[in-house]
């Protein structure tokens, strides 16, 4: 009995490791099922409007999306919101959308609830396109939406969002194409806009 102990602990041990794998990692039918349940493109999310309703953004496929995150009280906002405006009057008819995402993340310079963003941007910045619900892009209560950006576009150094007004460039499918830099000038992205709309 004490010669079959010694000479067993191996193939206990290794069952006892065949056991433990089994039940700690994922078999290889639910790598596949999570990998075909993971987002594919923005599409594939749905967001909330300023007023709190539910806006797929399926909703957008066949066009090309300007995603951006926004900020009333920020250095960046007044040259921002004037080329995304000259962006969208120029291009909306081609297939241009423009969503833009309050945030409050960076210097807190985007403090009001929904209601006085939306009067803000509507009034004293003349925005036309969607302006969406306010939420964080970056931590534990990141919108899923921009987990999915910045996983797909990293930036220098760091995938977070660095500041206000980081912008992403989406195409027809839904795909993230590029990552642009909160000082780089709406207007500087018109050529790539254009490339993607198929316009000359």
């Amino acid at each position: 009995m004490h010669f079959w102990k010694l000479t067993n602990w191996p193939s206990l041990l290794f069952l006892g490791f065949a056991f433990f794998f089994l039940y700690t990692y994922p078999t290889l039918s639910s790598v596949k099922k999570m990998a075909a349940e993971s987002p594919k493109s923005v599409h594939n999310f749905t967001v909330k409007d300023i007023r709190g309703n539910d806006v797929p953004l399926s909703n957008y496929n066949g066009k090309v999306l300007l995603i951006v995150n926004v900020a009333s009280k920020c250095g960046l906002t007044q040259s921002n919101y004037k080329e995304l405006n000259v962006l969208y009057q120029k291009y909306k008819d081609q297939g241009l959308e423009i969503l833009a995402f309050p945030c409050n993340q960076f210097g807190k310079q985007e403090p009001g609830n929904n209601e006085e963003i939306q009067e803000t941007v509507c009034t004293m910045f003349k925005a036309e396109f969607p302006i969406f619900d306010k939420i964080d892009v970056n931590g534990k209560n990141a919108a899923p939406l921009y987990n999915f950006l910045k996983a797909e576009k990293g930036g220098l150094f760091v995938d977070g969002i660095k500041w206000n007004f980081t912008k992403f460039l989406i195409n027809k499918e839904g795909k993230v194409v590029e990552r642009y830099a909160p000082i780089t000038s709406p207007l500087k992205i018109e050529k790539d806009i254009k490339n993607l709309l198929g316009s000359s």
